[in-house]
Order: structure tokens, then sequence, then C-alpha cells
């Protein structure tokens, strides 16, 4: 494999497009924070009238956005653990099996996260409704857990696909049951896959607004917060200095998924 100083230097017209294309992603996260710390409560004027981190200390005593907060990040839990057994059971059977339609079967599992949110969350809340089942805390995960399932399947399935089967087929000819197999063999290897689609799957949950729309009734996480706040203009700094928040919060596991991910393709390849 090449090394950094065999690689050619990008031409000057892709090293411009590059750096236009993270401007064109970034400064408008960028103006977020920055107008977290104005002055100015009612309007967004450039330059900044002034600088303040008083609505840091706002937003920090605003009981509704703790509520939110905390309801934010119960259904992320709740419903990455449901997404982590079932998206890895998912990943077994269709690896582990061959049967007819099983393509199909592929297919409609990564399906969910294809669609758009809103086609998904009018169809979860006509079956709700359907059911009889009322809108609620339970409700919001079983939405977000069927786009967040997709992550960890996909992740899981491409793990399974790089192991030696020969590994579980050497554990079994050796006396292990199924149990010791899978917690000696099968789950160190899925190990940064389940983390991974783990951490995809929380920020996903976290951030989600439309689907939630549809199947959280009176409940307010924090997103739906964030766009009801918009209609309020002397809150838009606080609203922002949220926003940041959030930015940060769905941020670190991103980041945290790609290097574990890329570490782990890395240790993989030195070792063929």
């Amino acid at each position: 494999m090449p090394s950094n100083s065999d690689r050619e230097k990008a031409p000057l017209g892709l090293t411009l497009s590059a750096i236009g294309t993270l401007l064109f992603l970034h400064v408008p996260l960028l103006i977020i924070f920055l107008y977290a710390f104005t002055t100015d409560e009612a309007t967004y004027s450039f330059p900044l009238p002034g600088l303040t981190t008083k609505w840091f200390g706002v937003a920090l005593h605003r009981s509704d956005l703790w509520a939110a907060l905390t309801l934010s990040v119960r259904v992320a839990v709740i419903s990455t653990l449901a997404s982590l057994i079932l998206g890895t059971l998912a990943a077994a059977a269709v690896y582990r099996s061959n049967f007819f339609g099983k393509e199909a079967v592929s297919f409609l599992l990564v399906l969910p996260i294809a669609l758009p949110g809103i086609v998904t969350g009018i169809a979860l809340r006509s079956a709700l409704g359907t059911l009889n089942i009322p809108f609620s805390y339970w409700t919001i995960v079983i939405g977000h857990a069927t786009f967040c399932v997709v992550v960890v399947y996909n992740n899981v399935l491409a793990r399974f696909r790089r192991m030696s089967g020969s590994q579980i087929e050497a554990s079994m000819d050796l006396g292990a049951n199924s149990f010791q197999t899978f917690r000696y063999v099968i789950l160190p290897n899925l190990g940064t896959a389940l983390l991974a689609g783990g951490m995809l799957a929380f920020a996903l949950s976290f951030d989600e607004v439309i689907v939630t729309t549809f199947t959280a009734g009176q409940q307010s996480t924090l997103p739906i917060w964030i766009f009801s706040q918009l209609t309020r203009p002397r809150d838009r700094p606080v609203t922002n200095v949220v926003a940041t928040f959030v930015i940060l919060l769905t941020f670190l596991p991103i980041f945290f998924a790609q290097r574990i991910s890329a570490q782990s393709s890395d240790s993989e390849g030195g070792n063929k």
C-alpha cells in the first residue's frame, strides 16, 4: 500500500471543490453557534451588536427544556437498545440462513431508512390509530426503532460477511455450546460493529423530528421543543444555545462511530 509521501498531490480544482463542499455544509452550523452569543434577542443582525453568555444561563433554567431533553435521552437509549437486539438478530438470520425470499427480507429491513420520514410517520400513526394504541413515550420509541434498526442491521451484517465461518465451526467442534460460541467468538468480532451501530442509532433517534411529530401525541422531545421555539422571536438566542448543544451531542457519537469503523477496517486490512 503506498505511503502518504508516495501519493500524488490533489489537483487545485479538486481541493477547492472539497473546501467549498465543507463550507457549504458547515457554515450554517457556525452561524447557529455565533448567534448563541448575540446580545440582540429578537433579530438576526450582522455584525453582532455585542457578545454575551447570558443565554446559556437562561437555557439552563428552563424547566420545559430539561423535560424535553430528558425525554429525548430516554427515547434514544431505549430505541437504541431495541435496535441493537433486533438488528443483530435480523443480521444473523439473513447471514446464517438460506431461505426463500431472503433478498426481499433484506430489502424490507433497510426500506424504512430510505423512505421519507413523513411517509413512515403517517404509516405509524395510521397503524397505531387502527390498533387503538394511545400516543405516549412508547409509541415514540417504536417509531424511532423502525429506522434505528437499519443502521445496526447494516453494520452487523457487514461484519458478519467479513468474519470467517471457520471460527464458529472450530468453536463448535471444540465442544463449545451456542452461548459460549456467541460469547467468546461471535460477540468479540461484532463488538465494534455493535458499538458503531449503537452510536449512530442514538444520534438518529436523538435528533429525529418528523416521525416523532406523528407518534408523540402531547409529548415533546428536544427537537420538537426547538421547532416550537422558532415561532417565538425573543427566544431565538436560547434556541441557538440548545441547537449548539444538540450539534455537539450528536457530533460525538457520529465521530466516534466513524473512528471505530475506520480503525476496525484498517486492522482487518492489516491482518489479511
